[in-house]
């Protein structure tokens, strides 16, 4: 059974206070970095895989995408998005990403914000997004970075003042499920390694574009804890082509 916890009242509410789910893009840190590394949207068909709010189907719509399916296991989220939504184009479907289904070369762009590392098998992941995207067509995906998934609780160590120390990495080479904390909670994550992250992407099919640890913007430095940001990259942006010939 997948996990969802976004469907459990408790968490969804905390989520809902996130900075990221009341301001949207603007609000989320990585934004500034990955709106760069975005390919250009114009008659695309794009696929969000875990879209959550539906921030980044209606920005590729924006940007005059041709349609946009977003994919998202909770209801909740899936709730959300369509009140957000204004653009008819945009077909919203609940279903564990892992799951999805469409034909061979159907999209143009498929995309993922700080989903991947809630699934098991990342490789046959990969190789069904392979198959669903176009030649040419473009993966762009954000995760937790591997530092930052290594030690399960992913909190930092402090000293007897409460003050943090530093950030620990533990464990790294062993990759598998986490028993992580998030908004309180405890959620289930998968760690793997940069290598496995980039390698699995190479040896099925694609060639990697960019590969960024997205820092803080500096309007943002002044928000609560987000200096800390810049003592361990906690996020990981990765774009990649699904190469043109067979």
């Amino acid at each position: 059974m997948k996990e969802n916890k976004y469907d459990d009242p408790r968490f969804f509410q905390k989520y809902s206070q996130m900075s990221r789910s009341q301001r949207g893009l603007a609000g989320a840190l990585e934004w500034e970095t990955l709106k760069k590394l975005l390919p250009d949207f114009k008659n695309k068909r794009v696929l969000d895989l875990g879209c959550g709010y539906g921030w980044h189907c209606i920005y590729a719509m924006e940007q005059g995408a041709s349609s946009v399916v977003g994919v998202d296991i909770s209801q909740n989220m899936l709730a959300v998005a369509k009140e957000k939504t204004p653009f008819p184009q945009v077909e919203y479907r609940c279903c564990a990403m892992e799951d999805v289904a469409f034909p061979e070369e159907s999209f143009d762009v498929i995309l993922s914000s700080l989903a991947f590392h809630y699934v098991a098998d990342y490789e046959n992941l990969i190789k069904k997004i392979y198959r669903m995207l176009k030649f040419g067509g473009e993966l762009i995906f954000t995760v937790e970075h591997p530092v930052f998934t290594a030690n399960g609780p992913q909190d930092w160590y402090y000293n007897e003042k409460g003050e943090i120390l530093h950030f620990p990495v533990d464990n790294y080479f062993y990759e598998g499920k986490r028993a992580a904390v998030f908004l309180g909670e405890k959620v289930t994550k998968y760690h793997r390694t940069l290598t496995t992250y980039l390698n699995t992407l190479l040896a099925n099919g694609f060639v990697i574009q960019h590969i960024v640890e997205p820092m803080p913007p500096e309007h943002m430095m002044d928000l609560p804890g987000m200096k800390e940001e810049m003592r361990r990259p906690m996020m990981l942006i990765v774009s990649a082509r699904k190469i043109t010939e067979r």
